[in-house]
């Protein structure tokens, strides 16, 4: 039920990219839909999955992929009207695959490894997408605070990307034989 609830995530992804670059006068409310039905399956999943004992390391990656896709699609769609910058998408691929590729093959776990700051940014991701539709619905005066929100994830996603770096680098240099 758990990765089902994910799956419904997964498969408005494409529809809300669509959505955010519709002309169309009524595309912002269907997107706001989109947007609440994936945020509500975002916020159920975990603990359906933990509620039924059916929580696993595939399920939190699932979930964890399918925000990215999610989220990027949104983003994407938002560059492409201007509305968001470019570097934000790419800064958001960046830290997922960093994580991905870190928790992963650095430290050969089966289960994803956060961060702190990793875990706030990935919750923030969704704000801009949400600014966007907010923004196309008629609330053009939060186009400043979309402006702020998306260069503050500009920063934190580079700190949170330099933090996993030096985490790494620090790991290797201490498992490295000292020399004699």
């Amino acid at each position: 039920m758990a990765n089902l609830l994910t799956a419904v995530r997964l498969l408005l992804a494409l529809p809300l990219a669509l959505l955010i670059l519709s002309p169309d006068a009524r595309a912002p409310f269907a997107a706001a839909l989109a947007m609440l039905v994936a945020i509500a399956s975002d916020l159920t999943d975990g603990p359906v999955a933990r509620r039924t004992g059916t929580a696993s390391a595939f399920g939190g990656t699932f979930d964890h992929t399918t925000d990215y896709v999610f989220v990027v699609a949104g983003l994407t769609a938002s560059v492409l009207r201007g509305d968001v910058p470019w570097i934000l998408p790419v800064l958001v691929t960046a830290a997922f695959l960093q994580y991905t590729i870190d928790s992963y093959w650095f430290h050969g776990d089966r289960r994803l490894r956060g961060s702190r700051l990793g875990r706030y940014n990935g919750i923030l991701y969704f704000f801009p997408v949400c600014g966007v539709i907010l923004i196309r619905l008629g609330l053009t005066f939060l186009v400043p605070a979309l402006a702020a929100v998306c260069w503050l994830l500009v920063v934190t996603s580079i700190v949170s990307i330099g933090e996993r770096v030096m985490l790494v680098w620090r790991a290797t240099r201490s498992a490295r034989p000292s020399p004699s």
